[in-house]
């Protein structure tokens, strides 16, 4: 396993990322796995070296962070980076049970903390841009979260350039604690993120952990093959990103192409581009089976050319803004 620091936090992660949004029930999605199942891929993650797990309260409505919680109880605390993120509806009778106001953070900050069994959560992330709360509120919220030990640092996920500049600019100005780490969407299908968040990123010291960087499947197998998985039969949220529009195809058909010439999975070839990216620290992966789990950490050992690199991402075209509002 390669490990590097998260931003600029001097925190040590994997740079593979176990993402378990695929752990907790299946009566949430279908595609999701129990937790005998989720069990066996958390403890092989361990295996291979990956400390870096990422969650969120909103998956499984909170069975996620449950599973997890339960398998990392067993092993030594200290040497785990835990992450998980607030904004989600957890409770659709409840209004408060969602969003980014001190009373949603604080609440379900504190279920989270006992569904993951910990008393310190590593990275706290917030999951979406809240348009109905200020930022200045959400962030006071989160200084007072890590000032009361209850966090170690703050992160956020996708939302416009525009928008995480105004919160950096906010945390500077009111002295509070900074976002340390950007969750975006970004892969060899989905680059629209190179325009201004992952410069940003870059210029402010802002550590990338990306989500979906097998855009949601369709990377791990040639584009015929897509629907006839259970995630790409169930899954609408995979139809609603832009995979396969502009050059999408043609980026699947190289990705395999490619694929065959070193000998190794459409998965790790896509993997292995994303980790030659410099602006990112860690992609984070969800699977289903302890075999692709281990086809990812393969990744690390591929060295993709610079002429690979740019045969893979000549056909890209731009889409529209995928993954937030």
């Amino acid at each position: 396993m390669e490990y590097t620091t998260l931003g600029s936090t001097g925190m040590e992660v994997s740079r593979i990322a176990l993402g378990c949004m695929s752990f907790g029930t299946s009566e949430w999605r279908e595609w999701v796995l129990d937790e005998d199942e989720s069990r066996e891929i958390i403890e092989r993650a361990i295996d291979l070296g990956i400390n870096f797990f990422d969650t969120a309260n909103v998956y499984s409505l909170g069975e996620s962070e449950r599973v997890l919680g339960n398998v990392l109880a067993e092993y030594d605390r200290d040497e785990q980076v835990v992450a998980t993120k607030v904004y989600g509806e957890m409770d659709d009778e409840n209004p408060n049970a969602q969003g980014l106001s001190r009373k949603a953070i604080e609440q379900e900050l504190s279920n989270s903390l006992d569904r993951l069994g910990m008393e310190t959560i590593d990275l706290y992330q917030t999951h979406r841009w809240d348009y109905q709360t200020p930022i200045e509120e959400t962030l006071k919220a989160l200084d007072d979260a890590v000032r009361r030990d209850q966090v170690r640092y703050v992160g956020a996920s996708s939302m416009w350039a525009y928008q995480f500049a105004d919160a950096l600019h906010a945390s500077d100005r009111l002295d509070l604690e900074r976002f340390q780490t950007m969750q975006n969407h970004y892969n060899l299908l989905y680059r629209e993120e190179e325009r201004e968040m992952l410069p940003l990123c870059e210029r402010e010291g802002i550590g990338s952990i990306p989500w979906s960087p097998l855009a949601r499947g369709y990377l791990a197998r040639p584009h015929e093959a897509f629907d006839a998985t259970i995630r790409g039969e169930t899954d609408d949220y995979a139809r609603d990103h832009p995979y396969f529009e502009g050059g999408g195809q043609e980026i699947n058909e190289r990705v395999e192409e490619l694929a065959d010439d070193y000998g190794v999975t459409m998965a790790q070839i896509a993997l292995a581009w994303l980790l030659e990216q410099d602006a990112v620290d860690a992609p984070i992966v969800g699977t289903t089976s302890v075999e692709h789990l281990e086809d990812a950490v393969e990744a690390l050992e591929i060295d993709l050319s610079e002429s690979d690199q740019e045969y893979l991402e000549e056909p890209y075209e731009p889409v529209p803004v995928s993954g937030h509002d």
